[in-house]
């Protein structure tokens, strides 16, 4: 069991993943501040998405997630007024055990690693069938265009365990896509996951080209008071 600082997200953070974050509420200056400091170990800290139409406050801890993934601090600039923009990079899963509001401005978990189970049904040809058709899916992702256009994908060393997250980091996912891949412990039924998930996303790329008019056409303008 290891303590971590909490920053909880509207979006779940993936091992692997770039977080750029914007720093202006006190509580989490402070974090910030103690992450630079090394009162808190490693420059480490745990991020938990929150489950959709709740916001997080100082007693709705429910609003979270139960699996989370950690954080290393990366850069760290400081603006006016004590806000900061940083940056951090997505490390290792993790299961909120206990939260602590007291320890600390900002929450406080006791935690456990969450690490990959062995996979069920494994083979080398299975293994390869879904790196393949989970690449492709990732491919024709893309090919719609309207993601940027063509995207450098992930090496082809890439293991499988982790393959799953960086095919997911350059999509864009819904917070419970990204929760369910993030809480997924059989890398090959994550693989799975995410080829399932990008079909799903080409298809509603290619209906939006499909569109004959912008969809600002049939936007309603918003009232003002």
């Amino acid at each position: 069991m290891d303590v971590l600082p909490l920053f909880p997200l509207g979006s779940a953070l993936l091992p692997g993943s770039h977080l750029p974050l914007h720093i202006f509420e006190p509580r989490y200056r402070q974090l910030v501040t103690d992450l630079v400091g090394e009162d808190l170990p490693h420059r480490r800290f745990g991020v938990v998405a929150i489950r959709q139409g709740w916001e997080v406050g100082e007693d709705n801890v429910d609003s979270m997630y139960d699996v989370g993934c950690s954080a290393l601090l990366d850069q760290v600039r400081q603006l006016p007024g004590g806000r900061y923009d940083v940056s951090a990079n997505g490390e290792r899963r993790f299961r909120l055990l206990q939260i602590d509001r007291s320890a600390a401005p900002y929450l406080m978990a006791d935690i456990e690693w969450l690490p990959d189970t062995a996979p069920e049904n494994d083979s080398p040809a299975r293994r390869e069938h879904l790196t393949t058709a989970a690449r492709a899916a990732y491919q024709r992702y893309h090919d719609t265009g309207l993601r940027g256009g063509q995207r450098e994908a992930p090496a082809e060393d890439a293991d499988t365990a982790t393959l799953s997250y960086l095919l997911a980091d350059d999509c864009v996912l819904t917070v419970e896509d990204r929760q369910e891949l993030l809480e997924e412990t059989d890398p090959l039924e994550r693989l799975r996951n995410i080829r399932r998930l990008l079909l799903r996303e080409t298809e509603f790329l290619r209906e939006l080209r499909a569109v004959p008019a912008p969809l600002t056409d049939f936007a309603q303008h918003t009232s003002v008071n």
